[in-house]
């Protein structure tokens, strides 16, 4: 087993001494990944893009916040906007 870091052997040790609670939302969130899984099945096309080191790891990071792969976020994000569910706010 690889080592934890600080975060993650805390996370284990709520686990084990059941500390852990249930989200109020975890309907929600447990549909959201499941539309999120779902969607990712039904790529059938690959495609390369070339972003700034700061977009990346901005992406990585919303993506860890959602608990999602970066790759599926960067997919939800493109057909959100694509089916004029996602639009671009102006400052």
């Amino acid at each position: 087993m690889s080592k934890l870091d600080q975060e993650e052997q805390e996370i284990l040790e709520s686990f084990e001494s059941d500390k852990l609670k249930r989200a109020r939302n975890a309907s929600s969130i447990q549909k959201r990944h499941t539309e999120y899984a779902s969607a990712m099945a039904r790529k059938d096309a690959r495609i390369n893009i070339r972003l700034s080191s700061k977009d990346l790891r901005g992406l990585q990071k919303r993506a860890l916040a959602e608990g999602i792969p970066y790759q599926t976020l960067i997919a939800s994000i493109l057909h959100k906007y694509v089916e004029g569910r996602l639009r671009e706010t102006g400052n």
